[in-house]
């Protein structure tokens, strides 16, 4: 496992997450599904935020997440849950490593 695979992880969930705060839709697929969703990402949440403090990367938004998964049923609270949660894991996902798996070569 290594930092770019988690990253992956990160934009997958922060997509998934985001999709899961649009009005009436996210709703409709939480409700429809029977709540399931709302286990599925937290299962998620977790595997990455275990596997993100396997290779050294912050996971605050997947903490974010877990938290989110936790109190999504609520209807509107849910929905805002959902929509922070997508913006600090995409945050997350997007930021560029200090200690980068890539040597880079300078003339």
């Amino acid at each position: 496992m290594n930092k770019q695979t988690v990253k992956t992880l990160k934009w997958i969930s922060g997509g998934i997450e985001a999709i899961l705060g649009i009005p009436i839709i996210g709703g409709s697929i939480v409700i429809g599904l029977g709540w399931t969703p709302l286990w599925v990402m937290l299962i998620f949440h977790i595997a990455v935020l275990v596997l993100s403090k396997k290779v050294g990367v912050k996971a605050y938004g997947n903490i974010l997440g877990i938290v989110t998964s936790a109190i999504g049923w609520i209807p509107i609270v849910g929905m805002f849950m959902h929509m922070l949660s997508a913006v600090f894991i995409l945050i997350d996902a997007a930021r560029k490593d200090k200690n980068s798996d890539i040597i880079e070569m300078s003339k």
